[in-house]
């Protein structure tokens, strides 16, 4: 099992180093490939060896070469996560390739969605368009016969949340819907886990930010749905078809 979780962890690192830009450069329409990485302080261009991932941001202690401004602690941190999150997923579906593919893609389109979410509390089309449609042909191509359940998934999953997002817009955005939507195209029935641990945290978030800012003023605060998506869509991916097994056992 080591040597198959390093691997997946080097190219989570990788990936993890890609999704920081897809991140930064999406919400401000950049383009993802021009120009190269480069210090946000001083516009030097970095040098491939300072741009490992991880490494080069403990080589140089978080700060750029060339005028040793800070570099934020988040670009390794989402590095680091995402090569946990790749381990993680190669060590639960490793025996299924269908869901393995299926749970690495989405792991790579939950990370900047969650990030972005978080910084500009939306979440871009230019992302769930592109993961629903990767959904479709990996899931038709790699599992033909579970794709009739995870296409109900997707649009049961999308309806439920689209209708409150209609009928309150200043609450449920429809990117929330969007994204339960490819939530459920890559899970099918562990949606249901998704959307649970999803509710289920953010409820918790909500009451925090109320005990702290006083009933009034936290319910007036803006909190990104997104975030909790997304770690509902990784807890899913990691356990949710063992939890929906559980659940239905109880009947």
């Amino acid at each position: 099992m080591p040597l198959v979780l390093l691997p997946a962890a080097l190219f989570g690192l990788v990936i993890g180093s890609f999704l920081n830009v897809v991140a930064h450069r999406l919400p401000a329409r950049i383009s993802l490939a021009r120009p190269g990485s480069r210090c946000s302080s001083c516009e030097t261009p970095i040098k491939p060896y300072d741009n490992v991932p991880v490494l080069s941001w403990l080589l140089l202690r978080g700060r750029c070469r060339a005028c040793a401004a800070p570099i934020a602690a988040r670009y390794p941190l989402v590095e680091g996560l995402t090569a946990v999150l790749f381990a993680a997923v190669v060590a639960v579906h490793h025996g299924s390739a269908p869901q393995l593919v299926l749970g690495l893609v989405l792991v790579a389109f939950l990370v900047p969605i969650a990030l972005i979410d978080a910084d500009h509390r939306i979440i871009p089309n230019r992302l769930t368009l592109p993961a629903a449609v990767l959904a479709v042909v990996l899931g038709t191509v790699l599992d033909p016969g579970g794709q009739p359940e995870r296409l109900l998934a997707g649009a049961i999953a999308g309806t439920v949340l689209a209708l409150p997002a209609l009928l309150h817009p200043k609450g449920m955005g429809m990117g929330d819907a969007k994204l339960v939507a490819v939530l459920g195209l890559y899970l099918g029935a562990p949606v249901a886990v998704a959307f649970f641990v999803a509710f289920l945290v953010g409820t918790i978030g909500g009451v925090a930010i109320m005990l702290r800012k006083g009933l009034a003023q936290g319910r007036k605060t803006p909190v990104p749905f997104g975030p909790f998506l997304a770690l509902g869509g990784v807890v899913a991916v990691l356990a949710g078809d063992e939890l929906v097994q559980r659940y239905l056992s109880m009947f």
